[in-house]
């Protein structure tokens, strides 16, 4: 358990050896596993290939060769990274020695498989509210189709094991959700945004989120590890857009600010519910604060980022004006990009993020982290 009086840069850097650790005596014994199961809920930030399955714009892909570069085969498996996302990362540290499988990618007998170790839901262009992703990209999986298929999942646990041992099991697993930045995406791209709404827009927001989770917990699930929204203005297609608008560049602050106020509301939702709901119990990661920390200290023992603004993969000004598709050019040194494409982060990136949502303290974890959440 970290010490929380350590400093937040001293435990990011003590966390990177911790995780090797974990993910080291995984490798070593199956019975490491600090959980039963890990079950994934979100967008394209823990997306592991459902999109692959879907009738979905190519924007909403990550199969092009670029994808998964630094992924063990070097292959694109419709992860939006040079190799593993977040998603993947935390379940090495929880002991896992494979991420949660992509539901559709799995068949019947797949999906009997893996149920009782986990699976990913998750989507990519998806939202909390059902309408986001499907005019940009097409057939996406929004949070409330992710929740049937997990329900009807659940339902062939207690067809093989009985009502008891899967409620048991749920109990004691891990619910990853990562999702919201969509929906940010589309607010704020709309006519309707303006500063007198955004109240409104957030409280929607949190209140679907809030849906989902009771949910979810009327299924079984006790424990939540929940990411908060990153600063969505400061992403390479945000920059660019800045930059077209103002003719400036920066981060662009008006999606900035949606982001920071959405983080007091949702921690407030988790805290309500948790009084409310019996034995439910909850992690809620800062990323706002986690991805700040690596702006303002982007070299450190445990890494070393040259550039906090620009794409790795993608082309024209910050990475973002074209693609990282096919003909997409891409940067040699991919471990010192905060950003692998316009939209998303670096594999190194993603290391820090699980491993701080993993082990980090309560400068950027509330009110526990994954670790503590596990053992509880």
């Amino acid at each position: 358990m970290a010490n929380r009086r350590t400093g937040p840069l001293s435990v990011l850097v003590a966390t990177v050896c911790l995780l090797v650790l974990v993910a080291t005596n995984a490798e070593a014994s199956r019975h490491s596993r600090l959980v039963p199961a890990a079950f994934v809920f979100g967008d394209s930030t823990v997306d592991v290939g459902n999109n692959n399955c879907l009738n979905v714009t190519a924007a909403a892909r990550a199969n092009y060769p670029q994808y998964g570069i630094d992924f063990p085969g070097s292959k694109p498996t419709g992860r939006f990274s040079n190799g593993f996302n977040t998603a993947d990362l935390l379940a090495r540290g929880l002991g896992f020695t494979k991420s949660p499988p992509a539901y559709l990618s799995l068949s019947e007998k797949g999906i009997r498989s893996h149920m009782c170790k986990g699976i990913s839901f998750a989507s990519a262009g998806s939202g909390l509210l059902d309408s986001t992703g499907r005019v940009l990209f097409g057939e996406v999986i929004p949070m409330s189709v992710q929740l049937e298929h997990f329900s009807g999942v659940v339902d062939r646990m207690v067809k093989l094991s009985g009502q008891r041992k899967t409620a048991a099991l749920l109990r004691k697993s891990i619910f990853f959700i990562s999702t919201g930045s969509n929906d940010m995406f589309e607010y704020s791209a709309s006519s309707r945004a303006d500063d007198d709404d955004d109240e409104a827009f957030l409280g929607a927001l949190v209140d679907a989120y809030k849906h989902y989770i009771m949910s979810l917990y009327e299924m079984g699930a006790r424990k939540f590890s929940v990411i908060s929204i990153p600063p969505l203005g400061c992403i390479p297609s945000q920059r660019l857009r800045r930059l077209k608008q103002l003719g400036t560049q920066g981060c662009f602050d008006p999606l900035n600010d949606l982001s920071l106020s959405s983080y007091p509301m949702l921690a407030g939702m988790l805290q309500q519910l948790s009084d409310q709901l019996p034995g439910m119990a909850y992690s809620l990661a800062d990323a706002y604060a986690m991805v700040s920390f690596v702006f303002q200290n982007p070299r450190t023992e445990a890494w070393n980022f040259t550039d906090l603004e620009a794409a790795c993969c993608g082309g024209g000004p910050f990475g973002a004006a074209l693609a990282c598709n096919e003909t997409a050019p891409v940067c040699a040194d991919r471990d010192e990009y905060l950003f692998w494409d316009a939209n998303h982060p670096s594999q190194a990136v993603s290391a820090i993020a699980a491993q701080t949502i993993f082990a980090g303290n309560q400068t950027f974890v509330n009110p526990v982290n994954v670790r503590e959440l596990a053992m509880l």
